[in-house]
């Protein structure tokens, strides 16, 4: 926060924004702390821009907890993706897209790392569809993995009705053909050094 001390460029004031189509309230919040945080509020409240002189900014698109958990980490550093596990791997979907958009590179890494420590039954399917979505490459082959190694414990958690995108459930049957494939191999070998046994005995 020493950075706002001395830089005439900065707004002055506090910003309310209304989140959602439901226009939900995150108030009183200093334009300056958000300036020295983010390129993007930067430009938003800088010089000339509508937003500067602004007591209201509409955000669509998002949520109200999701915002927050924004707004919270600009002003406080504090990391915070609620309790659960599917909320807290939805929180960190949703978190690291405005983190994307709000040009915060450290948000949106702490969200894919908190992403790739929740994949389990419940949500690996989500979370590959997510990760194709995205393009998310390690996420999308760490979910792969997961469910292809813990497939009972995934179609249990009811991870099989979660499945949505047709590019997603391709892709998994090609997993389970190549499964199917590859134990057929080593059945195959295994009983030709069964019958190689055989006949030296």
């Amino acid at each position: 926060m020493g950075k706002m001390w001395g830089d005439a460029t900065l707004p002055e004031g506090k910003v309310t924004f209304l989140v959602g189509d439901d226009e939900e309230r995150v108030e009183h919040v200093t334009k300056a702390a958000l300036c020295v945080r983010s390129v993007f509020f930067r430009t938003m409240f800088g010089i000339g821009m509508k937003e500067r002189d602004a007591a209201e900014v509409t955000v669509l698109e998002t949520d109200l907890a999701s915002f927050t958990a924004l707004v919270r980490y600009l002003l406080t550093d504090q990391f915070d993706l609620g309790e659960g596990e599917g909320e807290q791997a939805r929180r960190a979907l949703v978190l690291r897209q405005l983190a994307h958009k709000y040009q915060l590179p450290r948000l949106e890494l702490l969200c894919a790392q908190a992403l790739q420590e929740s994949v389990g039954p419940e949500t690996a399917v989500p979370l590959l569809e997510a990760a194709h979505t995205t393009g998310d490459g390690r996420l999308l082959a760490q979910c792969r993995r997961f469910v292809a190694d813990h497939a009972a414990e995934v179609r249990a958690s009811g991870g099989v009705e979660q499945l949505r995108n047709l590019g997603v459930a391709k892709g998994l049957l090609g997993d389970a053909l190549d499964q199917v494939a590859e134990l057929k191999g080593t059945v195959a070998a295994r009983d030709a050094e069964l019958e190689r046994n055989r006949t030296q005995s």
